[in-house]
C-alpha cells in the first residue's frame, strides 16, 4: 500500500459516511466569488465527524475507542461511538473550551484532562488504549481519518467543478491532507492553500522547511483558535502536505474575529475561531492567494465558546 492515502480510500469512506455525515452546502459569500463549505452544520458542529466515523468503520467492529483531541475530534469520536454502541475514552487538553468538554460528557464519553501538549496527549491515549484494549483513533495522524476528511474535497468538486482555489484550516493537518489528496486526484490545477493563525504557525514553518517542526505549546496557546493550537503537524498529514499543498499562509487574531463576524452577518453561519481562518485569509490576504475566479473556503467548525461570541 502506498504511504499516501488514495482516492479509492476516500471514495470508500464516502460510501460509509452516506446517511451519517451531512453533505454540507457551499454557501455563497455575498458580493464575492467565494463559497463557504459549511462543515459547522455537521451533527457535532465540525468536520471531524467524517474522519471519526470513517476510521471506526474501516475494518472489523471494535470493542471501544480511545482518542486525544482539543475538542472537536473528541466530540466526533463520542458521537460515532454512541451511534455504534461502543464506549469511548477521550484525552482532552485542560485548556479546551468547556463547551466542547461538556458536549463530550453529554454524549456519554469518559473524559481525561491532561496538559496541553501533543506528548502528554499521545502518551496518555496510548497508555489507556493498551489498558482498556480499545481501538486508538488519533485526531489527524491516521490514514483512515485522513480518508474521511477527504470526502469534503469530493463534495466541493462535485458541486462546483470549476473551483480554482480551496482554502483549508490547518491544525494537525488531517483535514488539508484529505482534501488535497482528493482534489489533486480529480482536479490537479486547483490550488490548495492552508491557513493557520500567525500565533500558531508551526505548519507554515514546517511547509517552508520541508519537515515537521514543533512550536512551544505556550506560544500556540495564545491564539483564540483553540482547534488549531496543535503545536506540531502530524507525520502522515505532512507527507500529504508536502506532496499536494501549494502554500500555507497565516492570519491574525483580529482578522479571525472579523471573519467570524462577517460570516455571521453576511452568510448567517456561526464559526468558531479555527473554523473562520480560511475565510479570514480570503478577506484579508487576497494578494497572497493564487489568481482564480472561483474560490472555496472550508468553515471547519462552529463550536464557539458563547463567551467569545457574545461577550
Amino acid at each position: 500500500m502506498s504511504d499516501l492515502v488514495t482516492l479509492a480510500e476516500i471514495e470508500a469512506a464516502a460510501v460509509r459516511l452516506t446517511g451519517v455525515a451531512v453533505h454540507t452546502p457551499l454557501v455563497a459569500f455575498p458580493g464575492k466569488p467565494l463559497h463557504i463549505k459549511a462543515e459547522s452544520l455537521q451533527p457535532v458542529g465540525a468536520f471531524k465527524l467524517r474522519g471519526a466515523y470513517a476510521a471506526l468503520t474501516a475494518g472489523a467492529p471494535v470493542q471501544g475507542v480511545i482518542t486525544h483531541s482539543s475538542g472537536n475530534h473528541a466530540q466526533a469520536i463520542a458521537w460515532a461511538a454512541r451511534e455504534l454502541g461502543i464506549p469511548a475514552v477521550l484525552v482532552i487538553p485542560n485548556n479546551a473550551p468547556s463547551v466542547k468538554i461538556d458536549a463530550c460528557l453529554d454524549l456519554g464519553a469518559e473524559v481525561v484532562l491532561v496538559e496541553p501538549t501533543i506528548e502528554a496527549r499521545t502518551e496518555t491515549a496510548d497508555r489507556l488504549a493498551t489498558a482498556h484494549g480499545y481501538e486508538l483513533v488519533p485526531p489527524f495522524d491516521d490514514r483512515r481519518v485522513i480518508a474521511g476528511q477527504g470526502t469534503i474535497g469530493l463534495e466541493i468538486l462535485a458541486e462546483r467543478p470549476a473551483t480554482d482555489v480551496i482554502l483549508v484550516p490547518v491544525g494537525g493537518g488531517g483535514l488539508i491532507a484529505g482534501i488535497a489528496t482528493a482534489v489533486k486526484a480529480l482536479s490537479p490545477t486547483t490550488k490548495i492553500i492552508g491557513v493557520e493563525p500567525s500565533l500558531a504557525a508551526d505548519a507554515r514553518d514546517s511547509f517552508l522547511l520541508g519537515r515537521p517542526v514543533a512550536w512551544d505549546p505556550r506560544d500556540t496557546g495564545r491564539t483564540m483558535a483553540d482547534a488549531l493550537r496543535v503545536n506540531r503537524v502530524g507525520d502522515i498529514p505532512f507527507a500529504h502536505i508536502a506532496e499536494y499543498v501549494d502554500d500555507i499562509i497565516t492570519v491574525t487574531e483580529e482578522e479571525i474575529f472579523d471573519a467570524m463576524r462577517q460570516l455571521a452577518v453576511k452568510t448567517h453561519l456561526i464559526a468558531e475561531p479555527g473554523g473562520a481562518v480560511a475565510t479570514a485569509a480570503y478577506l484579508h490576504h487576497a494578494d497572497e492567494l493564487p489568481a482564480g475566479k472561483h474560490c472555496a473556503a472550508v468553515l471547519s467548525g462552529g463550536n464557539v465558546d458563547p463567551g467569545l461570541l457574545f461577550g
